[in-house]
């Protein structure tokens, strides 16, 4: 373990600063931990800080002590309404990346205005566990390629953890999708926990954008949920992303309750 000790101002007790794990710093003052900080690696590969303090005094010797010994880029989220933690970050150094709406948004068909979707031509919607894992893995393939060649596929909100071999792991059970011509054009990942649900990711081929194959998915998912009981999902959303932004917008029940913003320090 490594520690670091901070001068206080007269009359504040010493503070020390231990690298107590590979992942975890503490920060101690007179045998009481005062302060936490953490590091996570992603699924994508990039680490994300979290600090716990109720000073920012110690908040800055936390980062003091940890970002020398870690590898850049660095990210952390902070919500939106948290001026003091953002501006606690950015005296460190980080800079805004990226803004993420939360959306909450009810389930009910009648509060949605999706009970009366019109179909796509040429589209079939298969419902959540339906779907084959090859073709679910190469339409995920396909789609994540597209992304990355235009604005990255760190954009998107949430990660599918990629194995060593480099198979990822999809599940036929979160997923439902949209298929045309036997291909499967477009996904839709949700996890649902007990009362609640969150839609993971909705993405589409490029070639078939445009022609609401997003909200035809969307709304027999919304209605399955709501069937088991769940009366709200949430999402969230980068706000650059203008297709999900429209689509959550457009949905009679959906609304914004709140806002995450990634930061950065490279």
């Amino acid at each position: 373990m490594n520690s670091m000790n901070f001068t206080a101002g007269m009359g504040e007790p010493t503070v020390v600063i231990t690298r107590v794990a590979q992942t975890q710093w503490h920060a101690v003052a007179d045998d009481r931990v005062v302060g936490r900080g953490n590091t996570s690696r992603r699924p994508d590969g990039r680490s994300f800080l979290s600090i716990d303090s109720w000073h920012d005094t110690v908040f800055d010797q936390l980062a003091g002590a940890m970002l020398p010994e870690l590898s850049k880029p660095l990210y952390t989220v902070v919500d939106e309404v948290d001026v003091d933690l953002r501006s606690a970050w950015e005296r460190t150094g980080f800079t805004t990346r990226r803004r993420e709406w939360e959306y909450l948004v009810s389930t009910d068909q009648h509060d949605t205005g999706l009970d009366s979707v019109p179909a796509v031509e040429g589209v079939t919607i298969l419902p959540v566990g339906a779907a084959q894992v090859v073709p679910l893995l190469e339409a995920y393939t396909r789609i994540r390629a597209e992304i990355d060649a235009t604005v990255g596929w760190d954009s998107m909100p949430a990660e599918i953890v990629t194995r060593p071999d480099g198979i990822v792991p999809v599940d036929p059970a979160q997923y439902a999708v949209a298929t045309r011509s036997d291909e499967y054009v477009g996904l839709l990942r949700v996890a649902s926990r007990r009362r609640h649900a969150r839609i993971e990711l909705i993405v589409v081929r490029a070639d078939q954008r445009r022609r609401g194959v997003a909200r035809a998915l969307l709304a027999p998912v919304l209605r399955s949920l709501h069937q088991s009981g769940i009366e709200t999902v949430s999402a969230y959303v980068n706000d650059t992303n203008t297709a999900a932004v429209a689509l959550f917008d457009g949905i009679g029940s959906s609304r914004r309750a709140g806002s995450n913003l990634e930061l950065v320090l490279r």
